[in-house]
Order: structure tokens, then sequence, then C-alpha cells
């Protein structure tokens, strides 16, 4: 169990931050900090509670970075504070890079004269490029044509992972990288395929699909997920270690994807393929052997589970 700690989440308002914080709120001390850009805790009851405390801020604002640091001393950062998104990274590529890298090296640059127990550096699936089947943890990453903006993305997350492993081997830090492999569920909000499938399949809207939806993914239930962060905390032995976070049993096609939503949802939604804009991943499936072996991670929601919660919840939300 994670008790009587202070914790700090960067970027704690998101979708998995706001998970993250609901799980570890009950006997420690949360302090969120956001810039609000995706508000996923304002679906929640979770700023009622004296406990957690939220500071609206910019991760490339360093002096308030390191005077909130400064002021909170806590015990584990979970630094999830980031830009993601395809079409936020393609309109936005510079911001992309500022945000990822030197928003990561704000945080840990602050943290550097502070003893802490654990920095959990939040990566993404990204890095193993169009094609990552099966990919382990010393799998190659993939840096992918300069000039394409979607690489900005992976490039910058890629930088960060090297930056805190850096700060890991320079001064000790004891920093976990994960690499999140599709995470859907409750709360998400966003740009998540499967978010714009469920709002728009509840609503009998359109569901668009980009290509010819032949494009292959595993899809991970936002609980087993942070089921693999909360290990991350726990274990002594993530300290230095890189990890893809994901379930490898929830792969499916986007086609059949969007199928499977509007079947679950019984949406009358027609589905229709649009002009793909943008270079895709074609191919995502992680190995999950070293989180298994390490972390005694076991994924328990099948894809079909999992997403009938999701569409649960998006109806409640929607009809409120």
């Amino acid at each position: 169990m994670i008790q009587h700690k202070k914790i700090l989440l960067t970027g704690g308002a998101g979708f998995i931050g706001t998970k993250l914080c609901s799980l570890l709120s009950n006997d420690n001390e949360i302090l969120i900090y956001d810039s609000l850009k995706r508000n996923s805790i304002k679906n929640t009851n979770l700023l009622d509670k004296s406990n957690i405390k939220l500071v609206q801020g910019d991760i490339l604002d360093f002096n308030h970075v390191k005077s909130v640091v400064d002021e909170f001393k806590p015990d584990i950062v979970i630094h999830l504070a980031g830009v993601a998104g395809i079409d936020t990274v393609i309109k936005n590529p510079v911001n992309t890079m500022r945000v990822n890298m030197i928003g990561t090296y704000n945080v840990l640059e602050s943290l550097k004269e502070h003893k802490i127990e654990k920095f959990v550096d939040f990566s993404t699936s990204e890095v193993f490029g169009s094609y990552a089947y099966k990919v382990d943890e010393q799998h190659t990453t993939n840096l992918a044509p300069v000039g394409e903006a979607r690489w900005t993305y992976s490039v910058s997350k890629l930088a960060g992972e090297h930056l805190s492993h850096s700060y890991y081997k320079e001064y000790g830090m004891p920093v976990v990288t994960v690499r999140p492999f599709n995470i859907y569920g409750p709360g998400q909000v966003g740009e998540g395929a499967i978010h714009q499938f469920v709002v728009r399949a509840i609503k009998n809207e359109q569901m668009q699909i980009h290509g010819d939806g032949d494009q292959i993914r595993s899809w991970c239930y936002i609980d087993d997920f942070v089921d693999g962060i909360m290990l991350c905390l726990r274990k002594k032995e993530a300290i230095g270690q890189s990890f893809n976070i994901g379930n490898p049993r929830g792969t499916i096609t986007i086609s059949m994807l969007a199928q499977l939503i509007k079947r679950i949802a019984d949406s009358k939604s027609e589905i229709v393929y649009i002009p793909k804009t943008y270079v895709d991943v074609e191919l995502r499936i992680p190995s999950i052997e070293k989180a298994k072996n390490l972390l005694n991670y076991n994924p328990k929601y099948d894809l079909a589970e999992g997403l009938e919660k999701t569409i649960d919840w998006y109806r409640g939300v929607l009809n409120d």
C-alpha cells in the first residue's frame, strides 16, 4: 500500500491522472499541477477532498514549477503532463516538443535537490514507430523521418525518457518509465479513437474511420493500466527500468473496433471511411512480459467488458 506520502501529479487533472488521484487519495496528500487544457477531474468530486490540492500552472514555467516543488516537498512524483493527441500534435509541433522535452527537464531539475522515493515518467508506445509487433522494452526505438509533424510527439517523449534515465544515472533519481499502449475507459477526454467512436455511437452520429480501418491496436482498459502504475510505485525493482503497460489480448483492427462499439451501444450510427490526411501507426501490439515478470502485472479486462463499462459511463455523462 502507498500510505502517508506526499504525491505530486503533473498533468494530474487528465484522464489517467484523475484515476490515479482517486486511487491514491485515501491515505496520502496529493498535489496536482495542471494547465487544465484537458480536464477530466471536473467530472469527479475529488477536489472536494481536503487532502487534494490543485495548482493551475504551465510546465514550461520553471520558476513556478520549482516553487511548487520546493514548498510541497513530494515523496513521489508522477509526471503525466504533456501534449498528446494526433490532431493537437500535428497542429502544434513546436509546443509539443517544448512541453514534452523542456517541461520534463523543468520537473526533473526542480527535483534534483530533493530526496524522493520514486519518479514515474510517462512516455508513449509511439516510440516504437509505425510497425510495432510484440515489441519489448529492449526493442529499438524509432526516430522516424524528420519533417513529419506526427513524429514530433514520439521523439519528444523519447527525449524525455533519455533525460529521466540520465537523471537516474547521474544523480541517482529513482526513475521509472512507463510506455502506455492505447489506454481507454471511463473519464477519457481528448482525441482517442474509442472516445470519438463511443460518443458518436451513443448519439447515433456518423462514426468516421480515417483510411481503410485496417490499422491494428491493442487496447488496455484504464483499471488495468493504473494497476501497472501502482505496481511501479510499490516495487523497488522498477527503479531504473522502462515498462510497456498494455493488454495484447485487446488487439483489434480500427474497423472491427468501430463495429464492436456500434453493436455494444446498440447504435444506429453509420460507419464511414474518410481519407487519412496524416502518417499513421499501422500496427502496435506490446510485449508485456517484462512487466509480468518484474512487477507481476496482469491485465484482467477483455475488450468487450471494458467497452461496456466505458459506454455506460459516457451515457451517464452525456445524459446529465
